[in-house]
């Protein structure tokens, strides 16, 4: 075989690991972590709700519900990297031949409507989400993530016992769904995915090159790293949902491991980042503890479950083509907006909690034990129930 031969194989080769094999959670778990560490190193941590709050604001004012101009979401931050995050997946799922429209039936779009809605209550009340309030605030050393992460299981588990009651009730075969099979055979275009996923890619990088040339390099670079997160969690399918949920299905917890591996890697670079003064202390440190995150924690894990993704799987799962999923999207966006416009209007949001940078109480190095500790005890709780079944609803 000649050079070009050699190289034509190798490159087929790199293709199919990177695109045609899933990638393991513990991977997207530890990708994510660095990543997490890099983007607070770049600019700010990462977030979810605002991008799409963002969105439902500008909705809102458009119609005239909101009489103040919203940020525009091309130069908000937030929302630059919940684009970046959509269009990511979106590529990757093209690059990979797994895009498809999957249209659900009616009582799936209701509860995606559904759980859309308690997903935006419970991140109004957290002032985040899975990622905002759970996972970039432990990664900061905020007190706030241990209650929202409690809230999470709480919610999660009587997510899973409505899904059970509706199962017994409605058995899938009464429930019409269509088939992924039936819907892709409508869209045949698999042999065109990869062509237009590289086009997207490349349409992302010239757009950060635009921000950069207009002086907005910052915001080219939170597009990139939006991207890169939306790739990752598309590639190893990295679901939060599955983190809180599967230990009471089926006692599976590879996607909990990951996430708490994740979560330990991000805090050790973050409180290098923050010890050393490159980013403020209170980076992400939100002012929800207790009740707020644990209230918010409780209505959104319900949510997510009901819904079948949480803040950032809803993004990456709809980016996927999946229309239950931006169903709720728009619930969730549009619920948020309303719900946290009315905790600002009437003075509430002041009233969630309070914010509490652990390292004030613990020092750093016990903070960081603390949050290794706790995680590592969930790790080990749900390792043995892999083993038990003793927390198992199936």
């Amino acid at each position: 075989m000649d050079e070009s031969g050699v190289l034509n194989k190798k490159l087929k080769e790199n293709y199919r690991s990177l695109f045609n094999q899933q990638w393991s959670p513990l991977t997207g778990g530890i990708l994510l972590g660095l990543l997490s560490i890099l983007i607070l190193a770049w600019s700010r941590p990462w977030g979810i709700v605002g991008g799409i709050r963002n969105w439902a604001d500008w909705l809102f004012y458009l119609i005239g519900v909101f009489p103040e101009k919203p940020n525009n979401p091309f130069f908000y931050s937030s929302s630059i990297m919940d684009i970046g995050l959509i269009m990511g997946a979106f590529a990757s799922a093209l690059a990979a031949k797994e895009f498809a429209l999957r249209i659900p039936p009616k009582i799936e779009m209701i509860k995606g409507f559904a759980g859309g809605l308690l997903m935006g209550a419970g991140s109004s009340l957290a002032i985040g989400c899975n990622v905002g309030a759970f996972y970039s605030p432990l990664i900061n050393l905020s007190a706030n993530g241990f209650p929202m992460m409690a809230g999470l299981i709480i919610g999660s588990y009587i997510g899973l016992r409505y899904l059970l009651w509706e199962l017994e009730k409605f058995p899938p075969e009464t429930t019409g769904f269509f088939s992924a099979e039936k819907t892709e055979k409508r869209f045949d275009w698999k042999r065109l995915q990869p062509y237009v996923g590289f086009t997207v890619f490349i349409a992302l990088i010239a757009w950060a090159y635009l921000y950069s040339s207009l002086a907005y390099t910052e915001l080219g670079g939170l597009l990139l790293f939006g991207t890169a997160f939306g790739i990752i969690i598309q590639r190893c399918r990295f679901c939060f949902v599955r983190a809180f949920r599967d230990p009471f299905m089926t006692g599976e917890a590879t996607m909990t491991k990951a996430v708490a591996v994740s979560i330990i890697i991000g805090s050790i670079g973050a409180a290098i980042l923050k010890w050393n003064g490159f980013r403020s202390e209170f980076a992400y440190v939100v002012p929800t503890f207790w009740w707020g995150a644990m209230a918010g924690g409780f209505f959104f894990g319900i949510g997510m479950v009901i819904a079948g993704g949480c803040g950032s799987g809803t993004l990456w799962r709809a980016a996927e083509g999946q229309l239950k999923l931006w169903i709720a999207l728009f619930s969730f966006a549009t619920s948020n907006s309303i719900i946290t416009a009315l905790l600002r209007n009437h003075g509430w949001r002041s009233k969630l909690g309070s914010s509490i940078f652990l390292p004030d109480i613990f020092g750093w190095g016990g903070s960081l034990f603390l949050i290794a500790f706790i995680l590592l005890l969930w790790h080990v709780i749900l390792s043995w129930n892999e083993e038990t079944n003793k927390f198992t609803l199936m």
